[in-house]
């Protein structure tokens, strides 16, 4: 007989097993006919929900939503910290406070009025759902930041689309937290206390709790590889540990957990170049099993209800949801200096997504009035968001080109032309042997230095690739002479767009 419980614990997991599965086997696929990922996994979901084969039953009470929802709020938040480059943003602050003013906080504001005139939502119930439709989505705006069919997007329209999806979220907590105080039932007549004490929890708590996890995290990490030593590897896994930490350490105190597992993530950017490296190489895959995780969640029944409140009226503020953004923000980056392609990019495509509907469920969870209908209206947004916003990278890759990309064909990379690089067959005197391949435990695809210097002084036609990542070739001053830039994303259809020599020999290096 089973123990109580068995059979629960079976169906998690093989759920969760089949998440990974099909995440999997899908990626190229996915990745290839630009897809948006996002909605094939809230098709699993409602594959697997009521309406398909009733395998997942799930409701915006189910215990599972609510631990699955928390924990991808503070994954979600934890990442965005450490996608976020200080050198980035100190280079494009004039860019980051566009984004962030009229392409957030204005953006948040204009929806509050829309729900509060539009849908006769009390003030602090249509602040709450500005705030969250505010929210851009990062899943989705990663598909757009990964096209590379073709030249790459503008680099100013991908540094400023890349902040808005790791700052704003940060920006927007602490209004959805405020207006939740403003929706409790039974609130205190000393209005002032409240809000002292919420003020404390938000900018004290959280985010002082969060820099000392951070900080200890940090040097406990330097010290123990200076004395032992850490697998790489595993140090994705202990920066996600720090995250948990930092959420646990707040919440336990009343402070905001969410903004403290930020403020984590944001300390070990500033202090440890090395561990973020190691997070977006393994731990940042994991992070987005869990995100994607929660889409299939969604998609098994709670999304849906999104098209219970199809209306006129609803159907014409979701339509203001998704055109305000652009409304706010085309204007104001008139002054940016960006070309027109760029100032398309980023204030045309603003996708919402799991960012938005996680936000609004905060309320759901604190069993505030109302709140039912708010992630009802959230999820129209979304649904519509998801198809719009979804399909914006296949148009890229098939639509107006000309427009959006520019001339297809290889580009400059570090200022050296494709063409510069040219070989034909292989020809002059044997290579050395690479990396002594005929030794025990040799890798035989690793080039030391000095053979190197024997393949180019023998003639033999050789390219030389750094292909570190874009963090640390930021923060390096250091570049070898000659190098081509290849980022090590996409390298095939990179390294077709530069025009790189099938017969010469490539030397790749990473540090």
């Amino acid at each position: 007989m089973n123990a109580p419980g068995t059979d629960t614990l079976a169906a998690a997991l093989a759920l969760v097993g089949l998440v990974v599965v099909v995440a999997a086997l899908l990626s190229g696929l996915i990745e290839r006919s630009r897809l948006p990922q996002v909605a094939v996994f809230l098709a699993l979901g409602a594959a697997l929900g009521p309406a398909g084969l009733g395998v997942l039953h799930l409701t915006l009470e189910s215990p599972a939503l609510r631990l699955v929802a928390t924990l991808s709020l503070a994954l979600v938040l934890f990442t965005d910290a450490l996608t976020v480059d200080p050198a980035e943003v100190r280079q494009y602050k004039g860019l980051a406070l566009l984004v962030l003013g009229p392409g957030t906080l204005a953006t948040a504001a204009l929806l509050a009025l829309a729900g509060w005139g539009l849908l006769g939502l009390a003030p602090a119930a249509a602040a709450l759902l500005g705030a969250a439709l505010a929210s851009t989505d990062p899943i989705l705006m990663r598909g757009l930041l990964q096209a590379h069919t073709g030249p790459p997007l503008p680099s100013a329209a991908r540094h400023a689309l890349r902040l808005e999806s790791g700052l704003n979220d940060v920006v927007l907590l602490p209004i959805v937290l405020v207006a939740m105080a403003f929706l409790r039932e039974g609130q205190p007549a000393d209005a002032e206390t409240t809000l002292a004490r919420l003020g404390i929890d938000l900018l004290l708590l959280g985010p002082g709790l969060g820099i000392a996890v951070g900080l200890l995290a940090v040097a406990a990490l330097d010290l123990v590889r200076r004395r032992i030593g850490v697998r790489r590897d595993y140090e994705s896994l202990y920066s996600l540990g720090v995250a948990f930490t930092a959420y646990a350490a707040a919440e336990a105190v009343h402070g905001s957990g969410f903004l403290a597992a930020f403020a984590a993530g944001i300390t070990i950017t500033v202090l440890d170049v090395e561990l973020c490296e190691c997070f977006v190489e393994y731990g940042q895959t994991t992070a987005e099993m869990a995100l994607l995780f929660a889409f299939v969640l969604f998609g098994a029944g709670p999304i849906w209800s999104g098209l219970a409140v199809v209306d006129g009226r609803t159907l014409l503020f979701a339509a203001i949801a998704l055109l305000a953004r652009t409304a706010v923000l085309w204007p104001a980056l008139a002054w940016s200096g960006l070309d027109l392609r760029s100032r398309l990019l980023v204030a045309g495509y603003g996708p919402r997504g799991l960012s938005a509907l996680l936000l609004v469920l905060l309320p759901v969870f604190a069993g505030l009035p109302g709140s039912a209908q708010l992630f009802a209206l959230c999820s129209l947004v979304v649904l519509l968001s998801v198809v719009l916003h979804g399909g914006l990278p296949l148009l890229l890759e098939q639509g107006p080109k000309a427009l959006l990309q520019g001339s297809p064909g290889a580009q400059p990379v570090n200022g050296l032309p494709p063409t510069a690089v040219t070989a034909g067959p292989v020809a002059g005197p044997a290579p050395p042997d690479i990396a002594a391949g005929d030794q025990a435990g040799s890798d035989p695809l690793r080039l030391e230095l000095a053979a190197l210097r024997e393949l180019q002084a023998a003639g033999a036609p050789v390219v030389l690739l750094d292909v570190r990542t874009e963090r640390t070739y930021a923060h390096s001053p250091l570049q070898a002479q000659g190098a081509l830039r290849l980022p090590p994303d996409h390298v095939a259809e990179r390294a077709a767009a530069l025009g790189l020599p099938r017969q010469a020999w490539l030397v790749a290096y990473c540090a």
